[in-house]
């Protein structure tokens, strides 16, 4: 039977009703997240920003009265004595991951908590960064905010991704990168990309809120990139396996000092007491105060001077294994920043290769191969090196991630989809 026109107006109304509804379910949906992603990038921002000026201050301090260094065992005996008393349950960045994926839930009085323990960290010249910090504050805040809109659990994970975000580019300066970082680390081979708007959003207010408070990115000149040639690419592919063999080993030995510690020095006071002094003694005999705090020293005369110690790889890689193993607070991903730039640029001096370009490069490679996180790592790059080397930039993350296995500086990350194959295979990271 043929339709009437009073049929036909009929179905095309509801049609149109229907269309509309969704359209209007739709923008009340971007609206409302943009709406949230702005509070928590400002939010999120301004403490992020007055954490920057902190740091920095103990940071000039530290460097103006070195003695301070010698007071890295008290520092850790009140660090310890903080977390003790108020932090017990404080799961750190794995417990953040956690919550995106429903397993846990970060408490609000971890921002203030890591917040407090990074500065004292950085002030005594414990060997950290100050991302897990980033991570944990923007995660503990996001998840706060979305207690207070009364959000659903859905919704609340989208919410700390966001505040993920913010606090990485409101401390870092690359909002590219923080706004993907958070949505790729949780669960490696899967984007979340639902937090896609949020993310962005969050990450473009917070880093814009920092820069209007003072606080910019480090932005690294890199010199003498050649044009890449059959040679060229040969000996970036070799520096980048070498970046990936070096990341596992970052990840093998903070496992493992880990695992030392609390075999063999069970009291955490008494942990954290000892390790602090062999620091001080490393220190002492390498003569150097190159290796305190994030080390952006460090990173800075690799990439920009093509200068660095053949063995200040190692020396961050230990003496960040002891410093955030004993119990002291900041951040494993800066010290990799430090590790990959030293030992890029020694890799190119010996391979007669831009050593500025292979400490950027190395800077990258390492970074993606303890967070499995390629997109992030390149888009790290473009940031922080422009995109005058990005042929290299490119051949270094993807050559480290699939080189560096399953390890990570994270044991909540999970590999959804096989690095090798088109496979799922659902499991947990190594360290």
């Amino acid at each position: 039977m043929y339709e009437n026109d009073s049929e036909k107006s009929s179905r095309i109304v509801i049609l149109l009703q229907y269309y509309l509804r969704r359209v209007k379910q739709d923008a009340k949906s971007l609206f409302k997240w943009i709406l949230l992603a702005i509070i928590t990038g400002v939010v999120v921002g301004a403490i992020s920003s007055l954490f920057s000026f902190v740091l920095s201050a103990v940071t000039s301090f530290r460097e103006n009265h070195l003695w301070i260094f010698l007071c890295l065992p008290l520092a850790g005996v009140l660090i310890v004595f903080l977390y003790k008393k108020i932090g017990r349950q404080d799961g750190g960045v794995n417990q953040v991951f956690s919550t995106v994926t429903s397993k846990d839930d970060v408490a609000f009085r971890s921002a203030p908590l890591i917040f407090i323990a990074t500065a004292i960290t950085h002030l005594v010249g414990g060997s950290a960064g100050r991302e897990g910090a980033a991570i944990q504050l923007g995660g503990s805040i996001g998840n706060q905010l979305g207690r207070w809109f009364r959000l659903d659990e859905q919704d609340r994970h989208v919410i700390v991704m966001s505040g993920m975000s913010a606090a990485f580019a409101a401390l870092f300066g690359t909002p590219m990168a923080a706004a993907i970082f958070s949505m790729e680390v949780v669960s490696v081979g899967v984007m979340y990309y639902t937090a896609l708007v949020p993310c962005v959003v969050a990450s473009l207010v917070a880093s814009n809120f920092a820069a209007g408070m003072g606080i910019h990115p480090e932005v690294f000149h890199v010199t003498n990139i050649p044009k890449l040639t059959i040679a060229t690419g040969c000996k970036m592919g070799v520096i980048s396996i070498g970046c990936a063999v070096i990341s596992v080993v970052f990840c093998v030995v903070l496992k493992q000092t880990s695992v030392v510690f609390h075999k063999k020095l069970k009291n955490k006071y008494i942990r954290v007491i000892i390790a602090s002094l062999v620091i001080i003694a490393i220190t002492l005999c390498l003569r150097t105060t190159d290796y305190m705090g994030a080390g952006i020293g460090g990173i800075t005369d690799a990439i920009e001077h093509g200068v660095a110690n053949p063995t200040a790889f190692f020396w961050k890689i230990v003496l960040t294994a002891i410093t955030m193993r004993a119990g002291f607070k900041g951040g494993e991903i800066v010290p990799s920043f430090f590790v990959g730039a030293t030992f890029g640029c020694t890799m190119g001096h010996l391979l007669h290769l831009s050593p500025s370009l292979c400490a950027a490069a190395g800077m990258a490679a390492v970074f993606c191969g303890v967070t499995n996180c390629p997109i992030t790592s390149i888009l790290i790059a473009f940031e922080l090196f422009g995109f005058e080397g990005v042929s290299y930039y490119l051949i270094a993350v993807s050559i480290s991630y699939a080189a560096s296995g399953y390890y990570s500086l994270y044991k909540d990350q999970t590999i959804v989809y096989s690095k090798y194959k088109a496979k799922y295979v659902n499991r947990h990271t190594r360290m």
